[in-house]
């Protein structure tokens, strides 16, 4: 069975930034597992596995367009710190906002007595990502995570996301870490092979 849109999909991984810095890698530990088409991976990554087997392996690199984007400074902004009233922050935390763009994934950059400066950039974007990616396995969705839009089992939920309305659940892993936000995600994602937002993960 080769990689198609609703296909289960389990992949080993290794990310490196433009420097060759490894960002997020699967080997030594358990693998990503995905349901292709439903944009959980970035979306260069998504189209550089469509229509591969069991057994492939290749490297691919993905500009920012393909990945996590560019990087804007518009979406840094201060807020008065009021509205983190009776909560602790700190440099590093992450929050998700609810903005006029849905759901969002913001990381605190700075806090003043007043005011918390917040970056609602995904941590890479603006990256250049390099993927070495090996397929371990391709099945058939089942009728139940057809139904619910994501993997069962183990491994199921890989990738870095924070679920933020009808599924809790937290995605692990970079490569999976391709979330852009959904209604029914937060989305946060980790670093495309995941856990890139760090932080707490606080809703707000």
């Amino acid at each position: 069975m080769k990689v198609a849109p609703l296909s289960v999909v389990t992949l080993e991984y290794t990310v490196t930034d433009e420097h060759g810095e490894v960002i997020d890698s699967t080997v030594g530990k358990e693998p990503l597992v995905y349901m292709h088409g439903t944009r959980y991976l970035v979306s260069g990554l998504e189209a550089a596995l469509e229509g591969r087997a069991v057994g492939d392996a290749f490297e691919v690199t993905l500009a920012p367009q393909q990945a996590y984007g560019e990087y804007d400074e518009a979406l840094v902004q201060e807020v008065p710190g009021e509205l983190f009233d009776g909560m602790e922050v700190a440099e590093g935390d992450t929050f998700v906002a609810e903005t006029d763009d849905g759901h969002r994934p913001v990381t605190v950059v700075e806090v003043t007595e007043s005011t918390v400066k917040v970056d609602g950039n995904h941590p890479l974007a603006g990256v250049t990502l390099g993927f070495k990616v090996e397929i371990k396995d391709v099945r058939p969705a089942t009728a139940e995570e057809l139904a619910h839009g994501h993997v069962h089992g183990a491994g199921g939920c890989g990738g870095h996301h924070d679920h933020d309305h009808d599924h809790d659940h937290d995605h692990g892993g970079c490569c999976g870490g391709g979330h852009h936000h959904h209604d029914d995600d937060a989305g946060n994602g980790g670093c495309c092979g995941g856990g890139g937002c760090g932080g707490k993960g606080h809703h707000h």
